[in-house]
Parts: structure tokens; C-alpha cells; sequence
């Protein structure tokens, strides 16, 4: 990547507010959560709580799109900077713990509870590994680990429509199935999320090997 220093500002603009809807969406889901906020939930009725958990999957799937809109206005304008290659994964990252720690916060898919945990391991471990071999080894962000985004997050789309399902006002007889749906996605997602993350450490220790 080649920065621009006159680079228009939009593409990190919209990174911006990814990172910020990620914050924003997590603390209605969670906050909306039967019994997650003590005071605010005794005062929350079911249809509160669904009206809540709506507008947190409204932004998650702005913010999501986002993701795509903003490299490809980057890549169009040649606007590609330092601080929005910093920025993006970081904002990528807060958007995917925020669903999963607001979805986690309802208690009511105890069955996502291993492929969550396996995401957010990965991603930190991940995280760990670029920040110590940074300035030694160079990891590239594969097509791969891409598509790996796109599938977390479309995962817990689904796993958000299958937890207010009665809120959407759903026909109840598909609801099973979509759950099922929304399961095998989440683990499609921890799968291939785990891989990508053994070939970046792999690609690490071939490339310190070789220093």
C-alpha cells in the first residue's frame, strides 16, 4: 500500500464510525439483555427489550456494510492511508466482540458459547502475535482471513435474528430451523476463523526461521 497523503477522508470517516457503531451496538444488545443492566432491566418490558435488541441489529448491519463500502471507496479514490490500515481491522475487531459479547449477554444460545469463545481467542491471539513481531515480520491480511470477516459477521446476523425472533414478528414454526441455521454458521465462522489464524502463525514462525 502505497499512502496518500491528499487522500480523501471518507473512506476513514465511515471506519470511524464502524468502530464507533461497535461500541454503541453492544451497549444496547447488552444493555437490553434481560438482567443486563439491574436497575434499567426491571423497567424494561419484553417489547422493550426486542424494540432495543432491533435497533442494536439495525447498526450492526449498517456498520457491517460499511466494511466493504469503505475499502472499496478507498481503493476507487486511491485513498488508502497508514491510519486506515490501523484503523479497519481494529474497528472489524470491536464491531465482531461487541455482537458476540451482546448476543453472549442475553443467555439464551448457550449452545454458541464454544464457537464465540474460539473467535475472540483467535482474535487476540492474533492481535498478540502482529504486535510482537511487528517492525520483523511482515503478515499480510490473506483473502481468506477477508472472507473469514464476512462470514463472523453475517453469523451473527443471524444469530441476532434468531435471539429476537419473536421481536421481528417471525412465523414461529421456522424459527427452529433458523437457529439451526444461525448454529452451523457460527461454527463455519469459528472454523475457519481457527485455520486463518494457524496459517498467520505458521507464516510467522517460517519467516522469523529464516531471520
Amino acid at each position: 500500500m502505497t499512502p496518500n497523503p491528499h487522500a480523501n477522508p471518507i473512506p476513514n470517516i465511515l471506519t470511524g464510525l464502524r468502530l464507533f457503531a461497535g461500541v454503541v451496538m453492544f451497549l444496547i444488545l447488552a444493555g437490553a439483555a434481560p438482567q443486563g443492566i439491574p436497575v434499567l432491566s426491571e423497567y424494561l418490558s419484553p417489547d422493550d427489550q426486542f424494540r432495543f435488541g432491533r435497533t442494536a441489529f439495525i447498526i450492526f448491519v449498517i456498520a457491517a456494510s460499511t466494511d466493504w463500502i469503505d475499502g472499496f471507496l478507498a481503493r476507487r479514490w486511491h485513498s488508502t492511508t497508514r491510519w486506515g490500515a490501523i484503523l479497519d481491522p481494529i474497528a472489524d475487531k470491536v464491531l465482531i466482540t461487541g455482537a458476540i459479547l451482546g448476543v453472549l449477554a442475553w443467555g439464551a444460545l448457550p449452545q454458541i458459547a464454544i464457537p464465540c469463545g474460539l473467535i475472540l481467542f483467535r482474535e487476540f491471539a492474533v492481535s498478540a502475535l502482529r504486535e510482537t513481531v511487528a517492525g520483523k515480520v511482515k503478515l499480510p491480511v490473506t483473502l481468506l482471513a477477508k472472507w473469514k470477516t464476512v462470514l463472523q459477521m453475517v453469523a451473527l446476523g443471524a444469530l441476532q435474528i434468531a435471539l429476537l425472533w419473536d421481536g421481528f414478528g417471525l412465523p414461529l414454526e421456522f424459527q427452529p430451523h433458523f437457529q439451526v441455521f444461525a448454529y452451523v454458521l457460527i461454527w463455519l465462522a469459528a472454523i475457519v476463523t481457527l485455520w486463518t489464524g494457524w496459517q498467520y502463525f505458521s507464516k510467522a514462525q517460517q519467516k522469523m526461521s529464516q531471520l
